[in-house]
């Protein structure tokens, strides 16, 4: 497929061409408390990242209240927990929404958020979001996918968990829903993720076989792991945050303090500039350094008409004589003058 046009965000252009899309993940890392929703919103900015997302659910939107097995967690950072236990501390307020995504206008930085139900869809278009995420637990939920897409906005999709073909079905219903604007998300539903099963290779296939804008919805501990995928392709990152991971919250142990997103902001941006275009061409760094690239060198003193030899002319630096690799048409000729030692050599210096 060919390579997808870049699309706005916000009027920020995200995609191949374009520095990374860094996305702060607030989650649940509010703590139930909107003084710190803000505070987690001036702290993204002040990292520089480019947007701060929320997740739209209620407890009873995304689960139902009941014990069971599937529904008390067994497993993982949250075992002994029941999903709607689970769901009931970490939810955002809807009625914080708006001053949530107005805090964010007057700071300089996009918000929109993952809807979980078609209420939380409409809730969101009814806030003007600029965009729209959907989870990897999600994806499956096409009539989801569909309505999101419908809403003509930018639509990122996360694929943990996903099979080829149930990443294709999403792409297909949002495609078939007027979706122009996608982004598959690389993603690994593990909290945390080892780096080790991170299988960043995973960017370039989700580029090839879908023909979108990439990226990583990274759940690994620190930086390195979204650097490297920018390095591969990916133009979207998204990872949690916290203010401080000690205060403790939902999500609290796989994701990045401020300097730490702010790390993540600059390493991503470096890691895009270096990727650079792969025709060999010299820099403007490299420029003062030819002159210390080997050459044909006088290395002892030759009267003219004297043969040229091994002992008299050396490949040495700095980089004022001929190639090196024209040494072995210069020995056995003669020198048309005398030639001093540390002369750098020229074909006019050599007979014939």
């Amino acid at each position: 497929m060919s390579q997808p046009s870049a699309f706005a965000i916000a009027g920020r252009l995200v995609g191949p061409g374009h520095a990374p899309y860094v996305i702060a993940e607030m989650s649940g890392n509010h703590n139930g408390d909107i003084g710190r929703a803000f505070t987690l919103i001036d702290a993204a900015a002040e990292a520089g990242a480019d947007a701060v997302k929320l997740q739209t659910y209620t407890a009873d939107t995304i689960t139902i209240d009941h014990h069971g097995p599937g529904f008390d967690l067994e497993d993982g950072l949250w075992a002994g927990r029941s999903l709607y236990e689970l769901y009931q501390e970490a939810h955002t307020p809807w009625d914080w929404h708006p001053a949530l995504f107005e805090h964010a206008r007057k700071r300089g930085i996009t918000a929109f958020s993952t809807p979980f139900d078609a209420t939380a869809v409409d809730f969101l278009h009814g806030l003007d979001a600029p965009a729209y995420k959907i989870a990897s637990f999600e994806l499956v939920d096409l009539p989801l996918v569909a309505l999101a897409a419908r809403t003509g906005r930018p639509l990122i999709m996360s694929t943990g968990m996903a099979s080829e073909a149930e990443i294709a079905e999403a792409v297909s219903a949002a495609r078939d829903a007027g979706a122009t604007d996608i982004c598959l998300l690389h993603c690994v539903s593990g909290y945390p993720t080892p780096a080790g099963e991170a299988n960043l290779a995973r960017i370039g296939k989700l580029a090839r076989d879908h023909g979108v804008t990439v990226g990583l919805s990274d759940h690994t501990m620190g930086v390195a792991v979204p650097i490297a995928a920018v390095a591969l392709g990916a133009c979207v990152i998204e990872k949690h945050f916290t203010l401080r991971r000690a205060d403790g919250g939902p999500d609290c142990e796989f994701s990045l303090e401020p300097e730490e997103l702010k790390a993540l902001v600059e390493g991503t941006r470096i890691a895009w500039e270096a990727i650079g275009s792969p025709e060999a061409k010299l820099k403007p760094s490299e420029e003062a350094s030819l002159s210390c690239r080997r050459s044909l060198y006088v290395v002892a003193d030759i009267k003219a008409g004297e043969t040229i030899t091994e002992a008299n002319v050396r490949s040495i630096r700095p980089g004022y004589g001929m190639a090196p690799k024209e040494l072995p048409r210069v020995l056995g000729k003669r020198a048309k003058g005398d030639l001093a030692r540390g002369t750098p050599l020229d074909w006019s210096m050599v007979e014939g």
